[in-house]
């Protein structure tokens, strides 16, 4: 109180000290959308949901990828040592399956991990107007994959794919021609699209827009068709899958989303095992084109 008899405030309080770890630090929001994310990305962004930072890259594609090749050899070479014939149901199926571990299952286990999951993430989501995409890309896949064929016979002579000769030389009942064909044209293309125009596509394109790379969509692009030609590991058919990898590469970029290279790619094995198991129509029996 001042001498007039006024009252003076007194002084001020002293801050309070700092509990450590309180207030807790801000959570890290996901970063802008790197060119080439997939719309699924985009969209949650400007919707204002709260994403975590994807973390994923290429470590996870080169674990992906061996994943697909170790496991079937590991459990192929175990079904043969246990007496099972080569060319029977059990390795037939086991082949074509279990690489889906390393195209399929790590892929939705690394973005859950890492990321935001694989529709978010990586755009494995099929809307409407994907299916007219798919079957104009689907078309287009199969005549250029056909031209390249040809070219590639010219110099090669004539060949066919791997799992076209397994199923062609295949002491197998009906039945597992079913299953193959539904594998073929389902599981294959909804797996391997997850994989290198889902996975490799973004991480490539988010660690070129990362790195200041010119052209990040261009280069995803390319070396997701080029992983896609090589893990088959037919020489003889790089050319003709990596053609066919960049017309379903190109679906997903100008899409943003997986379900357009999903319809494309089984709608060209559809073809390819319609001629595998002689029954496509007069002009479409083109061998290799299967994927």
């Amino acid at each position: 109180m001042t001498d007039d008899g006024a009252w003076a405030p007194g002084p001020p309080a002293p801050e309070p000290t700092p509990v450590s770890g309180w207030p807790p630090p801000p959570v890290p929001a996901a970063s802008p959308a790197y060119p080439g994310a997939p719309v699924t990305y985009v969209d949650a962004l400007e919707r204002g949901r709260s994403l975590r930072v994807p973390r994923w890259g290429w470590g996870d594609v080169g674990l992906a990828l061996l994943l697909s090749i170790v496991v079937p050899i590991v459990i192929v070479t175990a079904v043969l040592a246990a007496g099972l014939a080569r060319n029977g149901a059990a390795v037939l199926l086991l082949s074509l399956m279990t690489p889906w571990i390393g195209f399929g299952l790590y892929p939705v286990l690394a973005t859950r991990a890492k990321g935001n999951g694989p529709l978010v993430d990586l755009g494995w989501t099929l809307k409407p107007v994907d299916l007219l995409w798919g079957l104009a890309g689907g078309a287009a896949a199969f005549v250029l994959g056909g031209v390249v064929a040809g070219i590639t016979e010219h110099f090669t002579g004539p060949f066919d794919s791997a799992a076209g000769e397994a199923i062609t030389n295949a002491d197998v009942g009906q039945w597992v021609r079913v299953v193959f064909a539904l594998c073929a044209v389902v599981g294959a293309p909804m797996f391997e699209e997850l994989c290198f125009r889902g996975l490799v596509f973004a991480s490539v394109a988010k660690w070129a827009a990362g790195a200041g790379i010119r052209g990040p969509v261009p280069w995803a692009t390319v070396l997701a068709a080029l992983l896609f030609a090589l893990i088959h590991l037919e020489p003889v058919r790089i050319p003709v899958l990596f053609t066919i990898g960049l017309v379903l590469a190109v679906l997903r970029a100008r899409t943003g989303r997986v379900g357009a290279s999903m319809v494309a790619h089984g709608l060209n094995n559809s073809v390819a095992i319609a001629s595998i198991f002689g029954v496509a129509l007069p002009g479409l029996a083109i061998p290799g084109l299967l994927g």
